[in-house]
């Protein structure tokens, strides 16, 4: 079956995506934003790729060095045995810097015998929009292109150039390297220097995860999707991203597909919130600058996403010349989702800011911009909750009373509330309270559908939505209140298909959704665990980790039937909920979960 078996690699700058079998076939260069230099993920035939040719005889096999990004290809047929070890370098510098260059190593490590091997070096620069020619030089391989922009890549290796670009074999007898990079080198590389950098980069990632909480159960798990997250964290600025790829579909052949590389204020405060639960600061410190540099006034200019450096303005265009992943057109670059209004954004980054006071105590610089913010929050929902909105799906028809997005408004009053008490600003509270009570009721009235037994997806209306979940985990609700137990009860009657949930199952504005939304199940087994159905939710996560592809890696979506990976990859939402939904099932021991089992 065809899967997105693929590894990411990166450096907080930029991020590479790796076949099973050792080709790198999707990379944007010099950031996560910039056209591919390899994009074969988006077009067999003409997206450009780097990987390895060799007979029959071997078998692949793929793993990451346990507690890095460091990503092993192994090729072997017994007798000859060679690696492919890729990473990006990251480590630390003197002054608090980080050394993150646009680039990635392809470290060859020799093991045994005389394995032979073609090296396929295609790139196709500028999203393979015009022709990218390729020239051996003295010290490197140049690619170029100058169609509509002129751009450049250069390839440096201790193999023959020549036998490179021709295609030819190569014998390989000891360690060798290929640095691909976005820019000449001052000096030429050379494999003790590559070495270095891999064993630099090895131990960065081995220091960042000995700073990470560990858990008795699901370790493994939480370990990989927290280094995923970091992987999608843009050091520059602080920006997260919800994926580091473009177009790929919730499902094969439809045009549900969107560019992701942008920084929605919803996915990242969400991870930020996560990523410093496990004890990282640094993440959610630089989230904060580039929360407070967005909003430097005290009106309401806070869009539903941004660039990654800060841009506000992010067009969508078609790229015609792709025919997308697996025949899925159209490939988009820009998402016209920034102009959307979505109330619950306020919501979640008002939660997020709470638990990063109460994470890091008095240790959080810009506590004024923090109290302005919170503030500026406040009156952007007392004036607007009553308003509809598109909600956290992004519907772009007509604007609803979402559920969600209105247990969000609440959110944000509630954890100002609390901000305000942590910093000792009482003068607001009592305003803040009637605001708060009133937003309550306004939903407990509105929302509860006495025909579906639940809280539905808006006002008026008797679709489920599985967003709503999230009530409980917010605070609005105790987990063992009937009408949350009856909703989470209904939502996984009517939303679950053989163990996977629909987001919802009303029709939207491109029909009905034919895929599970990866999040949605993650929410669904934490809510079975919290209103005490915990052996049924440890049974479903399970299940739902063994669809992970074979590093642990979790797309947007799954397929209902094959469990097939779909949509933009991998995925920040997917991986948060995973940390989250594991620490809280990790809070059974594994004695209980074998006496749950057998009862």
């Amino acid at each position: 079956m065809d899967n997105l078996d693929y590894g990411i690699i990166g450096n907080c700058k930029s991020a590479a995506l790796v076949s099973k079998n050792g080709s790198v076939d999707w990379c944007c260069l010099p950031q996560f934003d910039s056209p591919s230099v390899f994009g074969k993920l988006l077009d067999d035939n003409i997206g450009g790729s780097f990987g390895f040719e060799v007979d029959d005889s071997y078998q692949i096999t793929q793993k990451y060095i346990e507690n890095t990004v460091i990503l092993v290809t192994k090729f072997s047929n017994g007798l000859d045995v060679f690696e492919v070890r890729d990473f990006m370098p990251r480590y630390y510098k003197s002054a608090g810097s980080y050394h993150a260059p646009p680039e990635f190593i392809r470290y060859i490590k020799y093991i045994s015998g005389k394995p032979t091997v073609k090296v396929n070096y295609n790139p196709k620069l500028e999203y393979a929009k015009g022709e990218t020619k390729t020239y051996v030089k003295n010290d490197f391989i140049v690619s170029l292109t100058d169609n509509e922009l002129f751009d450049t890549l250069f390839l440096y290796t201790d193999f023959k150039k020549d036998k490179i670009v021709d295609g030819e074999d190569l014998e390989i007898k000891s360690d060798h390297f290929f640095l691909v990079g976005y820019h000449e080198k001052l000096f030429v590389p050379s494999l003790e220097t590559v070495v270095l950098e891999y064993e630099r980069t090895k131990v960065y990632w081995l220091n960042w995860m000995e700073r990470t909480t560990t858990f008795k159960s699901y370790n493994k798990q939480i370990a990989r999707s927290a280094m995923t997250l970091k992987l999608l964290s843009y050091d520059k600025t602080g920006a997260v991203l919800a994926a580091i790829t473009t177009s790929l579909p919730e499902t094969i052949g439809e045009v549900r597909n969107w560019d992701y590389r942008f920084c929605w204020i919803r996915d990242a405060s969400m991870v930020i919130k996560v990523i410093s639960s496990l004890g990282h600061k640094n993440m959610a410190k630089r989230y904060l600058k580039f929360i407070i540099n967005l909003m430097p006034d005290k009106d309401e200019k806070l869009q539903i996403m941004y660039g990654i450096n800060g841009e506000k303005k992010l067009t969508e265009e078609f790229l015609e010349h792709l025919s997308g992943y697996k025949g899925s057109s159209p490939v988009r670059i820009g998402n016209a989702a920034y102009k959307q209004k979505q109330n619950d954004i306020f919501g979640i980054l008002m939660d997020m800011i709470y638990q990063l006071l109460l994470n890091f105590n008095n240790d959080v610089e810009d506590g004024e911009s923090l109290w302005n913010i919170t503030k500026g929050i406040v009156w952007v929902v007392n004036k607007h909750w009553q308003e509809p909105d598109k909600g956290i799906w992004e519907f772009r028809s007509e604007d609803q009373h979402f559920t969600f997005s209105k247990v969000l408004c609440w959110t944000a009053v509630d954890k100002a509330i609390k901000v305000a008490k942590l910093l000792g600003k009482t003068t607001k509270l009592a305003r803040w309270q009637l605001l708060e009570e009133a937003i309550k009721d306004d939903i407990m009235v509105n929302a509860w559908n006495d025909k579906a037994q639940a809280f539905t997806q808006s006002y008026g209306s008797e679709d489920l939505d599985a967003a709503v979940l999230l009530m409980e985990s917010y605070g609005f609700i105790d987990a063992k209140h009937p009408k949350y137990v009856s909703t989470v009860k209904a939502i996984g009657r009517d939303l679950s298909n053989d163990g996977l949930l629909y987001r919802y199952k009303n029709k939207d504005d491109f029909g009905l959704p034919s895929s599970s939304f990866t999040i949605c199940t993650f929410w669904y087994i934490n809510s079975l665990f919290k209103i005490g159905e915990e052996k049924s939710a440890v049974e479903q996560f399970e299940k739902l980790l063994s669809y992970s592809n074979h590093l642990g890696l979790f797309s947007e979506d799954l397929d209902f039937k094959t469990k097939r990976l779909l949509g933009n990859f991998p995925q920040a939402y997917s991986h948060l909920a995973l940390i989250e939904t594991a620490i809280n099932l990790s809070k059974i021991t594994k004695d209980e979960k074998v006496k749950g089992s057998l009862s």
